[in-house]
C-alpha cells in the first residue's frame, strides 16, 4: 500500500507544479523572452536567442482577418524604413491550411518574414487576431498585445527600443547606419 501512496502524492505534486511550470514560459512583459524555434516559408530554421541584438516583432495574422490584411502591408514599410537599425518582423499565419506556395506568393510582395510554423509560447492573445509581440535587444517581452497597429502605436513602442544600444555581449551585424526617425503618413 505504500508504494501506492507515494505514486498518488508524486502524481498529485505533479499536476500541481504543472500549470506553474507552464505559467513561467509564458511570454510576460519586463521578462526574458522564452525562446521560440522558427521555420520559415522557404524552410529555414531559426530560434529567437539568434536574434538577440535586434528588436523583434511577431505578428500573428490570418487570412480572413480584415485589420490583418491592413496591418501587414504598414508593418512591411515600417520593417523596410527601420531594418537598418536592427528591426526584424516575423509574420506567422494562424491558419495551418495555407499551403507554403500560397504564403510564398503572399509574402513576394513584402520584406518581412513569413513563418510556416513556430514552437514555442507565443501565440494569438485570447485567440485573438492580429496579436503582436515586441522583444527588445536585450532578449526582454516589452509589448504584448491583440489588436492590429498603428503607424503611431508603431513609432511609440518601437523608436525608443531601436534607439536602445545592444547589450555589452551580443553580437549581431552593425546596426545603426542611417538616423533613426518616427515615420509619418
Amino acid at each position: 500500500m505504500r508504494p501506492v501512496a507515494l505514486a498518488v502524492r508524486l502524481v498529485i505534486m505533479a499536476l500541481l507544479c504543472a500549470p506553474a511550470m507552464v505559467q513561467a514560459a509564458d511570454p510576460k512583459i519586463g521578462q526574458i523572452a522564452p525562446n521560440a524555434q522558427f521555420t520559415t516559408v522557404k524552410g529555414e530554421k531559426f530560434d529567437l536567442a539568434a536574434l538577440r541584438g535586434k528588436v523583434v516583432v511577431i505578428n500573428f495574422w490570418a487570412t480572413w482577418c480584415g485589420p490583418c490584411r491592413q496591418e501587414l502591408p504598414l508593418l512591411d514599410a515600417y520593417y523596410r524604413a527601420q531594418k537598418d537599425h536592427g528591426l526584424i518582423v516575423l509574420a506567422a499565419t494562424t491558419e495551418n491550411s495555407v499551403p507554403d506556395y500560397q504564403m510564398q506568393k503572399l509574402f513576394a510582395v513584402l520584406s518581412i518574414t513569413p513563418l510556416h510554423r513556430l514552437k514555442g509560447p507565443y501565440g494569438p492573445i485570447h485567440d485573438s487576431v492580429p496579436t503582436n509581440f515586441v522583444i527588445d535587444r536585450a532578449g526582454v517581452v516589452r509589448f504584448a498585445q491583440a489588436g492590429a497597429f498603428t503607424l503611431d502605436e508603431l513609432n511609440e513602442v518601437l523608436v525608443p527600443l531601436l534607439k536602445e544600444p545592444v547589450p555589452d555581449g551580443v553580437t549581431t551585424a552593425s546596426i545603426a547606419a542611417p538616423t533613426l526617425h518616427r515615420l509619418s503618413r
